[in-house]
Parts: structure tokens; sequence; C-alpha cells
């Protein structure tokens, strides 16, 4: 048997993991971030992304190559495809 197997990801096709990092608040800061992140309807981890990336476009540091940040709310519906589809309907003749 061989290392790689059909199917089997390598290293390189795995999808980008997010990044986590430990972030030490005064109580008072992490409560005003909470209130505002809740006044956008934000989590306060988003609401932190969302001020740390404007803030690295304004100062012209955010890297084109930073994935944009996910929409918020339910996924749109995609349409059918045609197998989910199924044949056409043949009109009614009476």
């Amino acid at each position: 048997m061989t290392d790689q197997t059909p199917g089997r990801r390598t290293p390189d096709s795995r999808p980008q993991q997010r990044k986590q990092m430990l972030l030490r608040l005064d109580p008072a800061v992490h409560d005003a971030l909470a209130r505002w992140a809740s006044d956008e309807l934000r989590s306060a981890n988003a609401q932190i992304e969302f001020l740390l990336r404007r803030a690295l476009k304004e100062a012209g540091r955010l890297p084109g190559t930073a994935a944009p940040i996910a929409r918020r709310g339910r996924p749109p519906k995609r349409p059918p495809s045609p197998e989910e589809q199924g044949p056409p309907e043949e009109p009614e003749t009476p």
C-alpha cells in the first residue's frame, strides 16, 4: 500500500484554517466591545476581526492575499443542480 491513497488530501490541498490567538483585555474594554458587537449583530470575535481589518486597510497594511471576511447570517440558497431537478415535466393536454 502506498503513502498516498486516492481521495486523501495532501498538506498543500487542505483548506487554510483560521489562526487562533489569546487576547487579554481590560474587563471594561471587553464589555464595551461586546456591547458594540451586539449592536451590530456580531460576535465579539467577529467585531475584533472587523475592526482589525479596517485598521489594517486604513493603514495600507491589509495583505491582498487576505481572504474576505465571512458574510453574516444564513448562506444564500443555491439553485438546484440539473441532477437534483430530475426530468422536465411534460405539459398536460386535455
